[in-house]
Order: C-alpha cells, then structure tokens, then sequence
C-alpha cells in the first residue's frame, strides 16, 4: 500500500542571536513560504523587543504567525502551541505555500514534528495541586527537580531545574502513566515525523564569535526601547500576573534594576549571561537531534560566512529534502 504523502515543510533552528530569522526570511523570499514562529515568547503581546519580535522591515512582506497571539497572563502549553502550529501549517499548504517554522525553542519544535506525548498524557488535577504545594514550599522546586532526576534522569537532564512548570508536569506524566516522560518522548519520536520536514540548524565554531553577537544584540535591544518595555509592562501589572513574563530573559533581569535591586549595568551584565546560558542549552538539544542538519554560520578561524553562501548552502539542503525520519 503506497503510503500517504506527508506534507512538506522546512524548519530552521539554532542559537538565539545565531541569524535564524534573516535566514528563514531569505528562504521564504526565494521558497514562497510564510513564517511560523517556533519561539515560545513571542506568542505573547506587548513582549516585543525583548523577545526579539522581527519588526516589520526586517519581514520584508513575508506573512508571520504565531507571533502576538496570547496575553502574557494567559497561560499556554507546548500541546497547545503544537495544535496551533499544525492548523496553521496546513492553512499555509493549503495557500500553495512552503511552512517555515523559525525559532529556538526546540520542545515546541519537537511537539510539532512528532506530536505524542504531549497531546496524549493524562493531565491530574490532584496531583498538579500537590505539585504546586510542593514548589510553594521553601526549597520546593529543588525538591520537585531532585525527584524528577530520580524517576526521570533523562527528562532531568533536558529540563533546567528553574524551570518548575516544566519540571513539575513531567513528574504529573510520571504519576498520571507510570513511565517517564523520556520514554513516552522516545516512542513518539520513534513513531516517526509528521512531516516531510527540513530542520536547518545554524552553528558557530567560535563560541567567542556567538557571544559578541548575543552582546551587540542586547545593547541594540536597549537602544530599542527594552527597559521602557519592562517599564510599561510593570505599571500595567503584567509581571504580578504573569509568573512566565517575570521569568522570561531579558524581563527578569531589568525588572531587578527597576526595583532598584541591582544597578542597571549590572542587570545588562546579568541579560548577556542569562543569555549567553541559554544560547549554550539551545545549542546542546539541537546537537542531540538527529533530524537537524547543519550550517556553519562563521568560518573555522572565527570570521563570519557570507549571508549569501549560507542561503546557497540551505537552499541545497532543502532541495536534497527532508531526513525521512
């Protein structure tokens, strides 16, 4: 029986301050795609410059979604942004275009190439409220990530311990099922992609190289408005509400400086490291993907590559197709 044609789409992926959207909006140029947005804070409103929302020059025309589609009081899972991303890629197909997903955040990826186990798990209400008391406590949110490094190393190991909401439901997976969230990921995955689908990851061979550019971006960033962003947002009591605003680099840093808990070099200090950390976590679990084929974006001696014979190198990639995995 010959098997039902997947539908084809392209992802690029890789590093914050790596090049993703210049890329992703040079391939759509030359491809005829439109954009999804694969970056779990630029769902939100009125985030803007801090998540590094492309403007509407650098667009260039080219239609963006899943951008601005969520206050930041709403709450919103990786299932749900995966049900979303899906409707929208087949709105995008349907228009006779090439879906391009373009983002870091590489589990909202994941959940759309494979979906799984985050639509199928679960969900207790029991076992979420005391998961909470839990993390409430004094210490709780060690306690919370010290158990999931018992019952689920290999979860532990993708999921930072400060992220509590994430560490939190991969242990509701492991009471609700009684197998690790790890596991129940690893069928998925071994279940094979929906998609025929291109994942094009951008890499630095100069760490040094990465972390200039996260720095240039973040005084650009200041430049452009973020600690007025951060204000705005705090007099209109979004980071009381919203515990995932608070937390989201770039607005917890300057949000100390607002409070008067630190000085404002020291808060710009703090974003360039916070973010310098993430870049480095980013580029751990994309390394470990094996759908993912890479681009260098500078040269072995540390020099940045030609926009151009970047493009040239991806539009070959996309052209010799998908993985099939």
């Amino acid at each position: 029986m010959t098997k039902p044609c997947k539908t084809r789409i392209l992802a690029v992926v890789g590093p914050t301050a790596g090049g993703k959207t210049a890329l992703s909006i040079a391939l759509a140029e030359r491809l005829g795609g439109e954009i999804v947005s694969c970056d779990s804070m630029q769902l939100y409103r009125g985030m803007d410059v801090g998540t590094a929302k492309p403007t509407a020059e650098e667009m260039a025309g080219i239609p963006h979604h899943m951008i601005d589609v969520l206050d930041p009081e709403q709450s919103y899972s990786c299932a749900e942004y995966a049900t979303d991303a899906r409707a929208t890629i087949q709105d995008i197909t349907s228009r006779g275009k090439l879906p391009i997903l373009c983002g870091g955040t590489g589990l909202y990826l994941d959940g759309v190439l494979f979906g799984g186990s985050f639509d199928d798990t679960p969900t207790d209400p029991a076992i979420r409220a005391r998961l909470d008391a839990l993390g409430d406590e004094p210490g709780g949110a060690d306690a919370l990530y010290a158990r999931l490094c018992e019952v689920d190393p290999d979860s532990a190991a993708a999921i930072h311990k400060n992220n509590v909401k994430r560490v939190k439901r991969a242990l509701e997976i492991y009471e609700c099922c009684g197998t690790p969230k790890s596991v129940l990921d690893r069928a998925s995955r071994e279940r094979g992609m929906l998609y025929d689908a291109t994942v094009i990851g951008l890499r630095y061979h100069s760490r040094e190289l990465l972390y200039s550019r996260i720095g240039q971006r973040v005084d650009l960033m200041m430049q452009d408005g973020l600690y007025e962003e951060v204000v705005r947002l705090y007099e209109r009591g979004v980071f009381e509400r919203s515990a995932t605003a608070a937390q989201a680099i770039g607005y917890k840093e300057l949000l100390g400086a607002l409070r008067g808990v630190m000085s404002l070099e020291q808060a710009l200090e703090d974003l360039k490291m916070a973010t310098r950390r993430y870049a480095k976590r980013q580029l751990t679990w994309f390394s470990a993907k094996p759908y993912v084929r890479w681009i260098w974006a500078d040269t072995e001696d540390g020099s940045l590559r030609p926009f151009s014979d970047i493009v040239d190198e991806a539009l070959a990639l996309v052209q010799a197709g998908g993985e099939g995995v």
